[in-house]
């Protein structure tokens, strides 16, 4: 994370539903902060005990057991490796990975990229803005993290090109930032072409441009999980693999509200493990998700964002809560989720100044 990333969203909505943020934090949080209410959440529910910090899982493998009258029973073997070097492999009936998918950057190939003779980086690399300063900086990708950094790089006395597909901006960006279209190549001078037949030269590629799911732990052929750069298939309500439903993938969905999400997740998965939510066979499980996967490409959904739920989200964790019977998320939840968003195509320089307080399961209001 980067030096001075805050969040995007309030702490009103990203707060887990049974533990808010202190309410004397502004909405709008440095990332120190988060890191603070997670660890203090941890602490609240007896969680550290349990974690085992510096091992690194090297391997998770399923091991099934035929039972009498065609049943199986999985269990799940998971080898590991702590910071000493000892390695062990213990037996558990159930796994959720956790781990999300913002480790392994996502860079796109660009034609000619031998040819470029100035800084490449990843969003997943960058920390600060001050060493850009008097620098001409491309930015590729105009999502989150792609627009909040060409701003750190403006404010700092940089010349930010930000290359992105899509249709422009609605709104006027800051000084120093230019819109330009998607970069096509780089020419054997080292300067920069794009798609709209301008070129220029650059100091800095900064790619902003994502991540890919890797879970090199897991073997994809033998769970029978597709797992492409952008793409984790089939997931049973975007968390279970058919054919082993005590595997449970939890925040793999894309554009969603983050804590809430999780949590929906996990209390649906847990009604599945002590049996109050029952599952259909696994061939009904595969061809629900391949349908609903089949639906999205027919209405044009490339398949990069097919694990992208943005307004399909609250519906699916009403869906989650209806079936394992726990609480659903507030409405005010969403209605102040759906404001920011609206603020930040407004006012994406200055949405952050707000805050916000949540009266009732219904109600929020600007703090002034």
């Amino acid at each position: 994370m980067y030096r001075d990333l805050r969040t995007n969203l309030p702490k009103e909505v990203m707060m887990f539903p049974d533990f808010p943020f202190d309410s004397k934090l502004s909405s709008f949080l440095p990332h120190h902060e988060v890191q603070n209410y997670l660890e203090k959440y941890c602490q609240s529910h007896g969680i550290r005990p349990h974690i085992r910090f510096n091992t690194a899982v090297e391997k998770v493998t399923p091991v099934v057991l035929a039972l009498e009258e065609n049943n199986e029973q999985t269990t799940w073997e998971v080898t590991s490796c702590d910071s000493s070097g000892l390695q062990k492999t213990e037996t558990f009936d159930s796994i959720f990975v956790c781990s999300g998918h913002y480790s392994v950057p996502n860079i796109p190939t660009i034609p000619g990229m031998e040819n470029f003779k100035g800084q490449v980086l990843h969003s997943h690399s960058y920390r600060s803005a001050e060493s850009f300063s008097g620098k001409t900086v491309i930015v590729l990708g105009a999502k989150a993290s792609g627009l909040d950094i060409s701003m750190e790089l403006a404010n700092a006395g940089a010349q930010v090109r930000l290359s992105f597909s899509g249709p422009p901006f609605t709104f006027p960006l800051p000084d120093g930032i230019q819109e330009a279209s998607l970069v096509e190549a780089v020419e054997r001078d080292g300067s920069i072409r794009f798609q709209d037949g301008s070129s220029g030269p650059a100091d800095v590629l900064l790619f902003c441009t994502g991540y890919v799911f890797s879970f090199p732990y897991l073997d994809a052929a033998q769970l029978k999980l597709q797992i492409q750069d952008q793409l984790l298939a089939p997931l049973y309500r975007h968390m279970m693999p058919p054919n082993f439903p005590s595997l449970f993938f939890i925040g793999m969905c894309k554009l969603i509200c983050p804590f809430p999400n999780f949590h929906c997740q996990v209390q649906f998965a847990l009604a599945v493990l002590d049996g109050s939510v029952s599952l259909p066979l696994a061939a009904l499980m595969e061809q629900e998700v391949l349908e609903e996967l089949q639906e999205k490409e027919q209405r044009g959904v490339q398949q990069r964002h097919l694990m992208v739920l943005q307004q399909q989200q609250w519906d699916y964790c009403s869906m989650l809560a209806d079936t394992a019977q726990f609480p659903p998320l507030p409405p005010a939840v969403r209605s102040l989720y759906e404001e920011v968003w609206r603020q930040r195509r407004e006012h994406p320089k200055h949405y952050r100044r707000n805050n916000y307080r949540l009266i009732t399961d219904d109600r929020w209001e600007l703090v002034h």
